[in-house]
């Protein structure tokens, strides 16, 4: 799984959210923890099950997100963060260091509702997609952490030279990492979407997402 992008927002973003909260709190607290246990309620919901019944993939994606902006009253920022950590399909990072390997806990919901969110997550985002029953879910973290880092910071295109940089360095750092051009190529439809959002509030992830198809034709994937 090609997950670094992802690990090392959880290494940035980890300073700058209070270390103090504790995964007891009362739930649905306006604040990163609460959305989290928000939105993995819902995706683990037996309401999102029925959406999924009516509802493409891409339709889903979209309506977690929307679910994600009005829990924060329309902070696009704290939606994208909070989404990056909702959305990802393991609860801890394992560290291939000399001596061994360890294991980092991610912020995550109880485990019970841990696995019924990878469950029920999105997982045919593109065209090709891989018909199993992970499919791509793991591509939902890179595509909304992209985003947020683009969202929140522009200088010298921060987002891409991170989307490079960490891609470049999974394999050295961390176990079953290998660089990932379908997961390059969703870092890349993040930063589109945070653009989307700068010019219309409004804007939509599957949009974004759909332009994989261009980069497919294009690149040749």
């Amino acid at each position: 799984m090609q997950t670094l992008k992802k690990v090392l927002l959880v290494i940035l973003l980890l300073i700058v959210i209070t270390p103090n909260h504790s995964l007891s709190q009362t739930k649905y607290e306006k604040d990163f923890y609460g959305g989290l246990f928000f939105l993995s309620d819902f995706i683990s919901s037996d309401e999102f099950l029925q959406i999924k019944k009516t509802n493409t993939d891409l339709e889903q994606v979209d309506i977690i997100y929307s679910k994600a902006v009005k829990f924060f009253e329309g902070d696009i920022s704290e939606a994208l963060l909070c989404l990056t950590f909702s959305c990802l399909p393991f609860q801890h990072i394992d560290f291939d260091l000399f001596f061994g390997i360890m294991k980092v806990p991610l912020p995550s919901p109880p485990k019970k509702v841990f696995q019924k969110r990878l469950e029920n997550l999105p997982k045919n985002i593109y065209f090709n997609s891989p018909r199993t029953n992970f499919g791509d879910k793991d591509k939902l973290s890179h595509f909304f952490g992209n985003a947020f880092l683009r969202y929140n910071i522009s200088v010298f295109n921060f987002s891409k030279f991170m989307g490079i940089f960490v891609e470049k360095t999974e394999e050295n750092f961390f176990t079953n990492g290998e660089l990932d051009r379908r997961d390059i190529m969703t870092n890349h439809l993040g930063e589109l979407f945070a653009e989307m959002l700068k010019l219309n509030a409004g804007a939509k992830p599957s949009k974004a997402l759909l332009v994989y198809q261009i980069f497919y034709f294009r690149e040749g994937l």
